[in-house]
């Protein structure tokens, strides 16, 4: 099946303006899951123009050839972002026709990546010390199973999460299997069930008031649909298993 029939959001690798200076760009599948239950992910990347000029690349998607050339109209990529542990697998293509951008891991991701990750990074384990930190926040989120860093770029009011919300929408998936995964795991429009587990309550709720203080207007996400207005009520929706 083609990756237009897995719940991606043609046209795949290319950039889609957000707001000023905020792209994103829609990628093709992954697959990811327990033996016997592994489904298609679709994947999303985040790109932010600082006012340098340079180029903040969150979870990178695949560097097809039209878009290595769309990116370099935009600016120089400096900064290679893997935001958890589990996105990670387009980096090493990025850091070879990127040689100069500085890679930034979060927690595990090593670990997780084994030899795919055969260069050094920097640890994202720390809210501020970044060349970002004029524009962007940073919030890592501490699990038991991993570290998600979510990041708030502060002129446009855009926050950028990773799997804390997924949102798989129904019509798009072809799969009855994958249909009722996302439904008994609680991705469509929440963080998931699974995940939900792996995280401290307090520690958790203290992060989400705090993204919902930022009052963000957009939240981008790396599976499926994201949200262009509203982000702080969305949130609240999103979260209020918790923040009840």
């Amino acid at each position: 099946m083609s990756d237009a029939g897995q719940g991606t959001y043609p046209p795949l690798d290319t950039l889609k303006p957000v707001t000023e200076n905020v792209w994103i760009v829609d990628g093709p599948t992954i697959r990811f899951g327990l033996p016997g239950a592994k489904m298609h992910f679709p994947t999303r990347m985040t790109i932010i123009r600082l006012r340098n000029g340079r180029l903040f690349i969150h979870s990178p998607t695949r560097l097809a050839p039209a878009l290595k050339a769309e990116i370099g109209d935009l600016g120089q990529p400096a900064h290679l972002i893997g935001p958890n542990r589990l996105h990670y697998w387009w980096l090493p293509q990025w850091h070879q026709a990127f040689p100069g951008a500085k890679v930034y891991m979060a927690p595990r991701i090593k670990e997780q990546a084994g030899n795919r990750i055969d260069f050094d990074g920097v640890v994202l384990e720390r809210e501020s010390g970044y060349p970002w930190d004029e524009e962007i926040a940073t919030l890592p989120v501490p699990g038991s199973y991993m570290t998600e860093i979510t990041f708030f770029h502060r002129p446009s009011r855009t926050l950028v999460l990773t799997d804390f919300i997924e949102n798989f929408e129904p019509a798009r998936l072809k799969s009855l299997f994958t249909r009722v995964l996302t439904r008994l795991g609680g991705a469509r429009g929440q963080m998931p069930r699974d995940m939900r587990l792996t995280y401290d309550r307090k520690i958790l709720r203290h992060a989400i008031e705090t993204m919902i203080g930022w009052n963000p207007k957009a939240i981008i996400i790396a599976h499926g649909r994201w949200y262009d207005k509203n982000g702080a009520e969305e949130l609240r929706r999103s979260f209020r298993w918790l923040l009840k």
